[in-house]
């Protein structure tokens, strides 16, 4: 068997976590990759909405085994609450969440750093989620940082204060006060970590790998999205991790070879939150319309997410990246209140020319958005499964996109519900 690896393909927030959460019943471990409590994976199923920040979107199936792999960066504080907040589903955490051993720990000087790091940047701020995933990243490159594996030391504590201690000559440097909120958020870490040391701390590349040797299917799950890559995306205004295919190898311990299907999840137009260049973005009554419908408010963060139409080069940039293999289409039923859509094409350059290609820096190259329109369907999608049930306009911009990306749409959400959801192959589907 292979790794099939699910993704997303724009800013993040693509509702990931749902389609994790339709297609987990077609597999037996569902596996974390990268990121951490920045991610926001949204399901909601029966009414209830569920909000995921580190533990893999396949936690509601009972049958699956679910990892936090090493590429993860692992906040134990934030770790508990999930548990906690999940123990009135009855779900046996302790027999199928697995925690990697060499996922890097989040300590509460992390956040503080994040704060001053972007205090200091002033307008040239990131939009950091201040989670304290950059600085665990950076004290992880620096060969600095904990792991998941070090609680489990008898001289724990000593590591964590030469770490702490390293972090407030920082803080001083900034005249970052943490005086008063480093003691309660210490007391809350230690806690937390002991709380953590009651699940199964593995070394994950064996599992995964031995899962494969038994002909398990495995499915690796990212976080945030491929236009965020430390490498790829627009930096700097970036994530700290590999947000790519890529990624799923080197935070899971899995040979490129092992990689299966790649779904690129992407909604049908685009948003993202904080700063950043975003060439199609509507800051005007359109934008503000496809907010409202569309809730687009982080998961994690509650701040309100930037929107625009449809980028199609920057979507082929990422499907190309990241070798997709099938596409899944979001939150097409937010467009219904449009009469008519817009599609980027293309750029066009400062000095005139037309491009499909990403520029090496869109912070600094100014490229204006050449559109296709496309008449809205304006109709209600509730309770369409197939492919052949679906208005003609929506058909229409289906087939269109199938044949500038070059891949097929196997499915489209159509709301927030695990249930609202149209599919080339839905008997195939476990509800």
């Amino acid at each position: 068997m292979k790794v099939d690896v699910l993704l997303g393909l724009q800013w993040g927030d693509e509702g990931k976590g749902k389609i994790v959460d339709v297609l987990a019943p077609r597999y037996q471990v569902v596996a974390r990759f990268q990121g951490g409590p920045n991610a926001g994976h949204t399901l909601e199923f029966d009414g209830i909405k569920h909000v995921l920040h580190q533990i893999p979107s396949g936690i509601f199936r009972s049958d699956i085994q679910n990892i936090i792999g090493n590429g993860v960066v692992l906040d134990p504080i934030v770790f508990r609450r999930e548990i906690e907040n999940l123990g009135k589903y009855n779900l046996d955490l302790i027999s199928n969440l697995y925690v990697s051993k060499k996922a890097s720990i989040i300590v509460p000087t992390h956040s503080l750093l994040d704060a001053a790091y972007e205090k200091s940047k002033g307008d040239s701020k990131i939009g950091s989620t201040l989670r304290g995933i950059g600085p665990a990243y950076q004290d992880k490159t620096a060969r600095l940082g904990l792991r998941v594996g070090d609680v489990l030391s008898p001289n724990f504590a000593q590591k964590y204060k030469k770490l702490v201690d390293a972090h407030k000559v920082i803080l001083d440097f900034y005249q970052f006060d943490y005086a008063e909120a480093l003691p309660k958020a210490e007391e809350n870490f230690f806690a937390a970590v002991e709380f953590m040391k009651q699940f199964t701390l593995v070394n994950s590349e064996y599992l995964v790998n031995d899962a494969l040797v038994q002909n398990k299917t495995v499915l690796a799950e990212g976080a945030q999205g491929s236009l965020l890559d430390i490498d790829f995306g627009s930096y700097p205004f970036v994530t700290s991790s590999t947000t790519m295919a890529a990624g799923a190898c080197t935070g899971l311990g899995i040979a490129p070879s092992q990689i299966g299907e790649v779904f690129g999840i992407f909604k049908a137009y685009c948003t993202r939150v904080g700063s950043g260049p975003f060439p199609t973005e509507l800051s005007d009554e359109i934008g503000e319309k496809m907010r409202q419908e569309g809730r687009e408010f982080g998961a994690t963060t509650g701040r309100p997410r930037r929107c625009g139409w449809l980028d199609l080069p920057a979507l082929k940039y990422a499907i190309m990246i990241n070798g997709v293999t099938q596409l899944i289409m979001m939150k097409v039923d937010v467009l219904t209140i449009f009469d008519s859509i817009k599609v980027c094409t293309q750029y066009k350059l400062a000095d005139g020319t037309l491009t499909e290609q990403l520029p090496y820096d869109l912070c600094d190259e100014t490229v204006e958005p050449i559109y296709k329109e496309f008449k809205g369907w304006q109709q209600s999608l509730d309770g369409i499964h197939d492919f052949d049930s679906i208005p003609e306009e929506l058909l229409a911009y289906v087939k269109y996109l199938e044949e500038e990306l070059k891949l097929p749409i196997t499915f489209i959400s159509t709301g927030p519900d695990r249930e609202a959801l149209i599919s080339r192959e839905t008997s195939a589907i476990s509800f």
